[in-house]
């Protein structure tokens, strides 16, 4: 499992490893609701949700005061995921999960590792979801806003820099059927589960059958992950994938059991949401196409603080 000193380094491109893909989380869950440390347009900040971005800002070794920093940036979360829901931007679900996994993945642990060791620093799954769900939406409406750009260009322009043609990726819908396997039994039954696993790939009756399917063996769950575009792909997953002829993959051994990926539609998409998923995936493999630091975001920022009703207490 990796340490939190390695978590520490790889939360610090966090943000963009989370840009590769494309929930919006409220604030303040209330199991850790103790008192209100700030309202924005009426959406309450609680003491729970600062100590959380405490925690995570410790993870990140940032220096100086961190409550007034981690008020600073819980306050301008809240900004940001007000004018986000007001735009109709929000992410789904899916979509951060996936990138919690391609997170998790990306630093050789599962997404229950990764939880254990966000729980230890104190930081929790959910806080760091609800970062994801920001940094995700938050480019949608910023390039609402300025007119749709990536990397500091237009969709348009860098089409035309692409001969004028939209890039091309795939595009799939998928379930995820996992054949669980209790930690506690692990050495036990892995082996038998695995071959059931196998066994039950080439009779998956399709995606729309799939939770009857799952209902007639034991200890199955289906897990719908909606579209996912190719650039999206958690690396696990990605050679399976591409090495598919049939609508199911190669099994794969988990934290959670033994696991395939159903793939119920497939095809190619050349969209504008696709367009801009292949450019930012580009701009985020050359460590460029940082939103946070785009002068139309901080101006963005600084129109909604101007106008929105802040109560510090």
């Amino acid at each position: 499992m990796m340490g939190r000193q390695s978590l520490v380094r790889s939360m610090m491109v966090g943000a963009a490893l989370a840009a590769a893909v494309t929930i919006a989380v409220p604030m303040g869950s209330a199991e850790a609701a103790t008192s209100v440390v700030a309202v924005v347009n009426n959406t309450p900040i609680t003491s729970g949700d600062l100590e959380r971005r405490v925690n995570f800002l410790k993870l990140q070794h940032a220096k100086g005061n961190l409550r007034s920093k981690a008020r600073e940036e819980l306050i301008e979360e809240a900004l940001k995921r007000g004018e986000v829901l007001r735009a109709g931007a929000s992410v789904s679900t899916s979509e951060v999960d996936a990138a919690y996994a391609r997170f998790a993945s990306s630093n050789k642990m599962s997404p229950d590792q990764l939880g254990k060791i966000l729980n230890q620093a104190g930081v929790g799954p959910e806080h760091f979801k609800q970062f994801i769900a920001v940094q995700m939406s938050w480019p949608r409406v910023v390039n609402a806003r300025f007119g749709g750009s990536t990397n500091g260009k237009t969709l348009a322009e860098r089409m035309q820099e692409n001969g004028g043609k939209k890039p091309v990726t795939t595009e799939y819908f998928l379930k995820q059927v996992i054949f669980v396997v209790p930690e506690k039994r692990r050495n036990a039954i892995l082996g038998k589960r695995k071959a059931e696993a196998e066994a039950s790939r080439s009779k998956f009756p399709g995606c729309d059958q799939a939770k009857a399917f799952a209902a007639t063996m034991h200890d199955v769950s289906i897990r719908d992950l909606g579209r996912v575009l190719a650039p999206q792909m958690p690396d696990d997953w990605k050679p399976l994938i591409e090495k598919t002829t049939g609508q199911t993959t190669g099994t794969r051994v988990t934290e959670r059991g033994v696991e395939y990926l159903a793939i119920c539609k497939k095809r190619e998409v050349n969209d504008d949401v696709a367009a801009e998923m292949v450019f930012r995936a580009e701009d985020i493999a050359n460590s460029k196409g940082n939103n946070e630091n785009d002068e139309n975001s901080k101006k963005y920022i600084a129109e909604l603080r101007k106008k929105a009703t802040i109560t510090e207490r």
